[in-house]
Parts: C-alpha cells; sequence; structure tokens
C-alpha cells in the first residue's frame, strides 16, 4: 500500500511561478464592443499570445500553457469554428520559426482526432521540430477538456493493468503520469482573463493548489503591464498545501521534517 499523497512533502516555491496556464477569454466580445466580427477578436488574440510568450521566457517561467479551444467550443457557430481552424493552422506555419529561434519547445494537448489529417500532420511536425528546445515548454490546448483528459489517464491505466494481466491498485501518480500534460509541473498560477470566474473545464486534475488570478480585462488587451499585474498579485499570495503559516515562517521548518 503506497502512502497516501497527502503524506508528502510539500512543494517549494519562489516568487517567480514555474509555470503559468492561461485560459484566454473575451476575444468575441472585446471585437463586438468595436462594431467588428467576432474573429477580428480571435485574430488580435494571437497578437497576445506572442506578448505574453516574450515575457515569459524572459523571466524564466518553464513553462506557459494556453487554453485555445475547448472540448465543448464545437457548439459555437460553424463559420467562427472553421475560422479558428484556419488561424490555428495559419499561426502554427508562421510562428514555428519563432519559436525554434528563441528556444521554445511547442506541445499541443487534447483530443486531436477530431481534426483534419492534414493539421494533424502539421501539429506533429512543430512538435517535432521543436522537441528539443530548453528555454520555455508552450503548450497549446486545443479540443481538450479536463474531464476528457482524466478519463483518458483512466483507459491508458487500465490498458495497462489488461496487459499484466492483473489487478493493479491505482494511486494518484498512476493517474497523473498518463494525464496529457504529464511532462509539466502542476500550475502555479491559472489566469483567466475576461471577467468570468470559473475554470471551465481546463486541467481539473493539475489545478487543485494552483493560485487563481481573474481579471476583467479582454485577453485582447491584456498586455505586458497586465501580465505583471498578474505576476505582482502572485507574488503576494500564500502558499501552505495544507500547511498553516507558522510552519512556513519557522526558519526550522524543512519539507524533509514533514
Amino acid at each position: 500500500m503506497t502512502d497516501l499523497p497527502a503524506s508528502a512533502p510539500a512543494p517549494d516555491t519562489t516568487d517567480i511561478p514555474q509555470h503559468i496556464a492561461i485560459v484566454m477569454d473575451g476575444n468575441g466580445r472585446w471585437a463586438i464592443q468595436r462594431g467588428l466580427p467576432r474573429v477580428a477578436g480571435h485574430r488580435k488574440g494571437v497578437e497576445v499570445v506572442r506578448v505574453i510568450a516574450r515575457a515569459c521566457a524572459e523571466r524564466g517561467i518553464g513553462y506557459l500553457t494556453l487554453f485555445a479551444f475547448s472540448s465543448e467550443n464545437w457548439r459555437r457557430p460553424k463559420e467562427e469554428v472553421a475560422f479558428l481552424m484556419r488561424l490555428f493552422t495559419h499561426t502554427l506555419e508562421r510562428e514555428i520559426g519563432n519559436m525554434q529561434d528563441n528556444g521554445i519547445r511547442l506541445r499541443v494537448i487534447g483530443d486531436l482526432t477530431r481534426f483534419e489529417p492534414p493539421l494533424q500532420r502539421q501539429v506533429q511536425r512543430a512538435e517535432a521540430k521543436t522537441a528539443h528546445n530548453t528555454r520555455m515548454t508552450l503548450t497549446v490546448a486545443v479540443n481538450y477538456g479536463g474531464r476528457w483528459d482524466i478519463l483518458q489517464a483512466a483507459r491508458r491505466c487500465a490498458c495497462a493493468a489488461l496487459k499484466a494481466g492483473r489487478l493493479i491498485p491505482l494511486g494518484e501518480a498512476d493517474i497523473a503520469k498518463h494525464l496529457a500534460i504529464a511532462y509539466a509541473p502542476e500550475p502555479d498560477l491559472l489566469i483567466r482573463t475576461g471577467g468570468e470566474q470559473r475554470i471551465s473545464n481546463f486541467l481539473l486534475w493539475q489545478l487543485a493548489y494552483t493560485e487563481l488570478y481573474f481579471a476583467d480585462t479582454f485577453w485582447p488587451d491584456f498586455n505586458a503591464e497586465a501580465f505583471e499585474r498578474a505576476l505582482d498579485w502572485y507574488r503576494g499570495r500564500e502558499r501552505r498545501f495544507g500547511l498553516i503559516s507558522a510552519q512556513l515562517e519557522s526558519p526550522a521548518y524543512s519539507a524533509k521534517a514533514l
């Protein structure tokens, strides 16, 4: 029998998050406020991705994960969905060189089987081309849902048990290693723009102890200064992971002593 996860040491934290996840919300509303079609907001949002990715790389943030298209977004108007697919394709073609030049590794998570084969192959080529970059890992979640992620991890565990020919008791570590983003540490900070205060089926397993920052700013207006405000807010948080403040403040405190 394995130890309960609660007995594990609390993770080390720093003033700079190691992993930031972002729900890029408000593109359509930004456009509508300006009398523009919704797709104009999505196009503008891609420009902001460049700004925030650059800011993360400059600050030594190792992982940036962006929620670009959820499994629920297929319910949107067909014209908008089609535009988003074209925008994703065009952005991959245009930005892959920049990512390569700046040492950024690209990973794409989600159920890609619903996409056309040419787009699937394009994603595979982009991931392969940047696979050896180490400055930062940029993860884009498309056709992704947190419930899907947990389900597919559980299915992989079940397949492993069938292959072994025996019932294998599962622990959290068994599920975690099969999640779509198992290569990254759990996010330290989640940023959601657009004024909504929910996580919308994003990284449900991984956000258990993530600090949640909600900004009223629509994503197309979320510039470097707005990003810095989010980091300032994060630096003011006390991350206890089930401990009490006195333990964190004590010079004698050590994760190994727990």
